[in-house]
């Protein structure tokens, strides 16, 4: 029983009309649209950006608190470094050889010129130790320099005119007392 297409097309001819009645009954219907409620998400966004300014505002005072904090430490820092040094120098001065020299003369030491030295592996004693004097001190201060005669002005000798009254003279000749005086 084989039929041939047409047929078979014919057959299916009314269901297809009918599906085609039954999908004109069908209509589209607008989504009802559900509304939202809004109070809620702007509570949440007013919510949140309020949260985000006021830790905005914390970060920004424990930062300035750091700022403070970071500024008296490197203050404290520069005072505690100026004093180091400050005592270190104190420390240079008190440490100086020429003032040690002067404190031992002060207490009455004096070095000793032949002096006597043990050897530790032997145990014998290598020259031979003299007590030493006051007269073997050190002289810690050097002498002062000798002038040239030509700074050593001539003393000043008052001489007295017959007139009676005195002149000083003496030194460089051509130079006037008044000019000593504001020397």
């Amino acid at each position: 029983m084989s039929t041939s297409p047409a047929v078979q097309l014919r057959s299916r001819m009314p269901r297809i009309a009918e599906a085609a009645v039954e999908r004109a009954r069908l209509r589209v219907v607008p989504r009802r649209r559900t509304k939202a409620a809004r109070v809620p998400f702007v509570a949440l966004v007013t919510l949140m950006m309020l949260g985000g300014v006021i830790g905005l505002l914390l970060f920004n005072t424990s930062m300035q608190q750091a700022a403070f904090a970071t500024t008296a430490l490197e203050e404290q820092a520069a005072t505690l470094t100026a004093r180091e040094q400050t005592l270190e120098m104190e420390l240079d001065v008190l440490r100086n050889p020429q003032r040690v020299a002067e404190q031992a003369q002060a207490m009455g030491m004096v070095p000793s010129h032949s002096p006597a030295y043990l050897e530790l592996e032997s145990g014998k004693v290598l020259g031979e130790a003299a007590p030493a004097t006051p007269v073997d001190g050190l002289r810690l201060q050097p002498r002062l320099p000798v002038k040239p005669a030509v700074l050593n002005p001539d003393p000043i000798v008052q001489q007295v005119f017959p007139t009676g009254t005195p002149a000083q003279t003496g030194g460089d000749r051509g130079e006037r007392s008044s000019d000593r005086a504001r020397d």
